[in-house]
């Protein structure tokens, strides 16, 4: 293993070992105290950009499950069809793993991938230095190479990494386990007369696309309805569809202000019900008037406590943001849903008359706690109670 030392802008340094590709790096450095997870987290695309380091110290255990495809396009195991993690820092990888369904060594996914990862790294100090300071840009160098500490580095907030990771097609899934795919330049009425023909009888959902997770639209197919997933700035107004779904992504949701013209639009029909997830919830709180900020390190664990407000039910949640809706600027028709119990940010907003609503967190886990599920169930539950379909706005 050769000698990396990751640099962070105020200066810190951390010396360590690489035990994956072996290639400089920059990135927003983050970090997620989950204890396993390392394969789902490698492939969420709201990773994109970002060093991941893991506080959990033993890493690499369990191995790697086979990157195997459906024949919808869909990867089975892992969240996206590649990594999007710019690097891995762990404290101690495990070179031997052991796993019912693993098949290689993350070391060997890595190189594979062509994304480095590093061991010996201290991750509890770093993870206190990210704590005490914030986020910040850090570098991963190699000691025997000379002027690596130097890439350039954009400023996080001002890469659209969300542009990056989303589709570049429109997609349609449907719950018997295919799909077809349109170019985005298809007219509205041929995807139309051709996904009415094919599956009139299935509830259809739009899911714009923002960096999405293989298991939001997992668990929309197994909930029977048909997901047709669109690129992130695509005006999905012209097509029919019974609701409307936000993904995740990476990335400052202020780059995406295409989304969110299309969302209000949308919203012209009160009927329409809206769900979204992470990103989502920061992009209709934007359609709706709010403003978004930076966590000073975000929320990335399995075990983020939420409240439904107005209730004393409390969940325990799977998260990966680095953005928060301000609750103060939610306009008089919004209010909050959901509310962190660490730190009292937002985690969910619902309007008070129309069926739309949305959560910070992943109810869909992959990897975490499934507790919140229930949220997909009540947004397909809606669809047949509402009174009008999308049609444009």
């Amino acid at each position: 293993m050769r000698n990396v030392t990751l640099i962070l802008d105020d200066g810190s340094r951390f010396s360590g070992k690489s035990f994956g590709y072996e290639k400089p790096v920059v990135g927003e450095v983050v970090f997620n105290t989950a204890m396993t997870g390392y394969p789902e987290s490698l492939t969420d695309p709201s990773y994109a950009g970002q060093l991941m380091t893991l506080t959990y110290p033993l890493v690499g255990n369990y191995g790697v499950p086979p990157f195997t495809i459906e024949s919808n396009g869909l990867s089975t195991f892992m969240e996206s069809e590649k990594i999007h993690a710019e690097a891995i820092i762990v404290s101690d990888y495990s070179c031997e793993y052991s796993h019912w369904n693993a098949v290689e060594s993350l070391a060997d996914w890595l190189k594979r991938e062509q994304v480095p990862g590093i061991t010996g790294i201290d991750t509890r100090e770093l993870t206190k230095v990210l704590r005490e300071h914030g986020v910040m840009t850090g570098r991963i160098v190699f000691d025997d190479e000379s002027g690596s500490d130097g890439l350039p580095a954009d400023s996080y907030e001002s890469v659209n990494y969300v542009d990056r990771v989303s589709c570049k097609e429109v997609i349609s899934y449907l719950p018997d386990g295919t799909s077809r795919t349109f170019p985005v330049d298809t007219p509205f009425a041929d995807i139309n007369t051709q996904l009415a023909a094919a599956n009139s009888q299935l509830k259809k959902v739009v899911l714009v696309d923002c960096g999405v997770k293989t298991n939001i639209i997992r668990c929309l197919l197994k909930r029977n309805v048909e997901v047709i997933r669109v690129p992130w700035n695509y005006d999905y107004n012209g097509l029919q569809f019974d609701g409307l779904f936000i993904s995740n992504g990476p990335g400052d949701p202020d780059t995406c202000d295409a989304a969110v013209q299309n969302i209000r639009k949308a919203m012209t029909n009160e009927q329409l019900p809206i769900f979204g997830i992470c990103m989502g919830n920061q992009l209709l709180s934007k359609a709706g008037g709010a403003k978004i900020y930076k966590l000073k390190y975000g929320h990335r664990s399995h075990n983020q406590p939420v409240r439904m407000v107005g209730t004393e039910r409390c969940f325990i949640t799977s998260q990966n943001h680095g953005y928060a809706v301000d609750n103060q600027t939610l306009g008089a028709d919004w209010e909050p849903l959901f509310i962190n119990m660490n730190d009292g940010s937002n985690e969910g907003i619902k309007h008070k008359t129309n069926p739309w609503f949305s959560a910070q967190f992943h109810p869909e886990a992959a990897s975490g706690p499934t507790d919140t599920e229930f949220l997909f169930d009540e947004f397909v539950r809606s669809l047949s109670s509402s009174l009008a379909q999308g049609k444009g706005a």
